[in-house]
C-alpha cells in the first residue's frame, strides 16, 4: 500500500514548495476565526509559552504545530514510537465506514484506514489548505480515492450532520482553539451509534519527553467530552506513550 515511502523524495519536494509558497506570499495562511465571545473560555495574558493563552475547563490549548513541520508527521520512526498501525487496527472498522480525520495533517492516518474502507471512506479534515494540497499529491502518487480532503475552520469542521461512523482526532484535539465548538459539530456529524476516538500523549505520565501542553490526562478529556453530550466507552492501553480513548453519544 505504502510502497515504502517510495515517494518520499517527491514529497519533500513538494513540502519545500509549500513551505517556500506560504512564506513568500502567504506568510500567514492557516484560517483564523472571527473572535467568539463564549463564558467557557478564559483568556490569560501569563501563560506557557507553548500555549495560546487560552483556557478552556482549566487546561490552556497549545499552539497549533504549522504546515511547516509536515515531514515531522511523515517521519520514518513514527511507527516505532508511536505504533500507528495499531490504532487503525484498534478501530475495529466495518468496510462501509466514512470516517473523519480531525487534524489530519499530511494524511498519515488517513491513508492508513482508506484500505479498511474500501466501501467507505475517508474524510481528511484540516484548517491548513497546504496539509490538503499534500494530501492530494499522496492521493494521486498512492492512487487512493477513497480519501477526500475536507478544509475545515477552528470553529467548524464541516461535516454535513449524521454523515460519519467514527470521528478520530491523533494528537490534534488539545490544539483545537475552539474545542467545544468542534466537538459540538463532530457530535452532530455522527451517524446513529456512532464513535469519537481521541489518541493522546498520557498527560499523567511526566517521563513522556513530549511538552506538557501537547499532552492530556484521561480525566481531563472525559472532562471535555462530556460537555458536549459525549460518553466514555473504553480506555485501550495498546500504545507505548498514548491513550486511546473511545467515545459515544450520552
Amino acid at each position: 500500500m505504502h510502497q515504502q515511502r517510495k515517494y518520499s523524495f517527491l514529497f519533500f519536494i513538494l513540502l519545500a514548495l509549500v513551505i517556500f509558497w506560504s512564506c513568500l506570499l502567504q506568510p500567514i495562511n492557516i484560517a483564523i476565526a472571527t473572535t467568539i465571545s463564549s463564558p467557557v473560555y478564559e483568556q490569560r495574558q501569563l501563560h506557557n509559552p507553548d500555549g495560546i493563552g487560552k483556557y478552556y475547563m482549566g487546561r490552556e490549548i497549545a499552539k497549533v504545530m504549522g504546515h511547516t513541520g509536515a515531514a515531522w508527521l511523515e517521519r520514518p520512526s513514527r511507527e516505532a514510537e508511536e505504533k500507528p498501525s495499531k490504532i487503525v487496527d484498534a478501530l475495529d472498522l466495518k468496510s462501509t465506514d466514512v470516517v473523519a480525520d480531525i487534524g489530519a495533517g499530511t494524511g498519515y492516518l488517513s491513508f492508513r484506514i482508506a484500505p479498511k474502507v474500501p466501501q467507505g471512506k475517508v474524510l481528511a479534515v484540516d484548517i491548513q489548505p497546504e496539509m490538503l494540497d499534500i494530501i492530494n499529491f499522496f492521493k494521486q502518487e498512492l492512487n487512493v480515492t477513497n480519501v477526500e480532503p475536507v478544509l475545515a475552520t477552528p470553529t467548524n469542521p464541516n461535516l454535513p450532520p449524521t454523515s460519519i461512523d467514527l470521528a478520530l482526532m491523533v494528537d490534534a484535539y488539545h490544539e483545537f482553539e475552539y474545542p467545544q465548538e468542534v466537538m459540538q459539530a463532530i457530535v452532530k456529524a455522527l451517524k446513529p451509534g456512532g464513535r469519537v476516538v481521541l489518541v493522546e500523549y498520557r498527560g499523567e505520565n511526566p517521563f513522556i519527553l513530549i511538552k506538557g501542553l501537547h499532552k492530556m490526562t484521561q480525566k481531563q478529556v472525559k472532562k471535555e467530552m462530556q460537555a458536549v453530550g459525549l460518553v466514555w466507552r473504553e480506555t485501550k492501553n495498546l500504545l507505548p506513550q498514548q491513550h486511546l480513548m473511545v467515545f459515544a453519544k450520552g
